[in-house]
């Protein structure tokens, strides 16, 4: 209770002890609105970040480009790297392929080098064969033509056949009988006309109707043709 003394209020204990109490009270209520906190006192106030939709849309575009440029040129890198191995690739294939080429070029002249053919002596030319210039001689190389080209004849009934018409005489000539009369003379030693000679003419002997070899050769071979051999003649054919 208060009592009043002298016009004065006068606080009793129970008064005191409470206004203590409120003093103390509002003591701390202060200190603790004065006093800043250690979290307050350590960190700087952040400022929020202000977000609009086209700030958002534009930024997540900005990334998505710088992402597609970097694959871009990631793949531009790429393509460059394995077009260089290729051409190195093929560029080693090429110098190996060369130098294969090379060697066995090298290995190949190496061996024709060692391998030197061997020359076989030169064959020794048959010694030609020698006629003798005469009756006997003419026939008998007549005779190794006519067996060169396959016309039948004997040496026996060549010369039977020379010594009626002609006596062996390469120059014989006729110049009565009807060939004469016709402008066309029998001749040489089997006394053959000219068109006679120029048709069953051999190759290889003279074009001369009074060359005795030629003469033979071109008769047999008109004998052969018409009566089967020079050997079946006995007359005038």
């Amino acid at each position: 209770m208060r009592t009043t003394t002298s016009g004065y209020t006068r606080l009793t204990r129970t008064h005191k002890i409470s206004a203590a109490a409120v003093i103390a009270a509002g003591t701390a209520a202060v200190a603790l609105a004065v006093v800043p906190t250690a979290s307050a006192a350590t960190h700087a106030p952040v400022k929020p970040v202000a977000w609009s939709a086209e700030t958002f849309g534009q930024t997540q575009q900005d990334e998505l480009t710088t992402l597609t440029d970097q694959a871009a040129a990631h793949a531009k890198t790429d393509a460059q790297a394995k077009k260089k191995a290729a051409a190195d690739a093929q560029a080693a294939a090429k110098a190996k392929a060369d130098a294969d080429k090379a060697r066995a070029a090298k290995n190949a002249a190496s061996r024709a080098q060692d391998r030197k053919p061997i020359t076989a002596p030169a064959a020794e030319a048959a010694p030609k064969k020698a006629y003798a210039d005469n009756l006997d001689g003419w026939i008998t190389q007549a005779l190794d033509i006519m067996h060169s080209k396959h016309i039948p004849g004997s040496y026996e009934g060549i010369k039977r056949n020379i010594m009626r018409e002609s006596t062996g005489n390469p120059h014989a000539i006729n110049d009565w009988d009807v060939n004469a009369v016709n402008g066309v003379p029998s001749k040489g030693l089997l006394q053959i006309i000219d068109p006679t000679f120029k048709a069953y003419h051999v190759d290889g002997t003279s074009s001369d109707i009074y060359d005795p070899v030629a003469n033979i050769v071109a008769s047999c071979n008109y004998a052969a043709d018409k009566y089967g051999s020079m050997d079946n003649v006995n007359s005038a054919y």
